[in-house]
């Protein structure tokens, strides 16, 4: 990662600014010390007030990376995840997830579909016209059976991709809504298709919040095969 694409991340901006602000804290403790020892002590009530004020404001901005943390800002089309499929007897699979960042994670599902389920968030007009994209992070990926019934009957596989950060934005804007004014709407975004032995499939997220599912060309003639073809 270079440092344009570093920099476009909004937690490593909040961080940064979390830092600066650190710094002019300290800045205002040293002046009303050294005010303290002057005896100018209007003076170092007011260098008090604006350590407090910068302390309050690192606290708030710290709080924001953190929550924003798993999140990364949604282009076009986002690449999310690549899946690869392996069977292991009828309806029981072994996948494969890659990350565009190269990290991998192997699971088992049951099945005879994947789903993928993400968490999307939009800003209101005056942030969207001033550039500021929305954000997504994966939520979960879960087994789903073409039969109804059987997603009453049948075992279920639902795993947690569990990337968000300590207190997540989702939370955060149900409990505080008036803390995240810009917020236009958190919203859940969901994809699945067939699942195929030796099936590669590739997941991104459209700017409109589309999470889309495609099988590569082998994978989709597989999927179109009729059963024992």
């Amino acid at each position: 990662m270079n440092w344009n694409e570093l920099l476009r991340l909004p937690t490593t901006l909040l961080v940064i600014l979390t830092g600066v602000v650190l710094l002019l804290a300290l800045a205002q403790l040293l002046a009303a010390r050294q005010h303290v020892r002057n005896r100018r002590h209007l003076a170092a009530t007011g260098h008090s007030l604006l350590l407090v004020v910068c302390l309050l404001a690192a606290a708030l901005l710290g709080g924001m990376a953190m929550s924003l943390r798993g999140y990364r800002f949604l282009s076009e089309e986002e690449p999310v995840v690549q899946i690869d499929s392996r069977i292991l007897s009828p309806q029981r699979w072994a996948l494969t997830l890659t990350w565009p960042d190269g990290d991998t994670r192997n699971m088992m599902l049951a099945g005879d579909d994947f789903q993928v389920d993400a968490i999307v968030l939009k800003w209101k007009l005056p942030a969207m016209l001033a550039g500021l994209p929305p954000l997504y992070r994966l939520d979960r990926i879960s087994g789903r059976y073409d039969d109804a019934s059987q997603e009453t009957t049948a075992p279920r596989t639902v795993i947690d991709f569990s990337r968000a950060g300590a207190g997540d934005l989702l939370d955060l804007k149900k409990q505080m809504p008036s803390w995240f004014p810009e917020v236009d709407t958190l919203f859940g975004s969901g994809a699945f298709l067939p699942l195929v032995d030796g099936g590669h499939y590739s997941v991104s997220l459209m700017r409109t919040g589309a999470l889309v599912a495609r099988p590569d060309d082998a994978t989709a003639q597989r999927i179109g095969q009729p059963l024992g073809g």
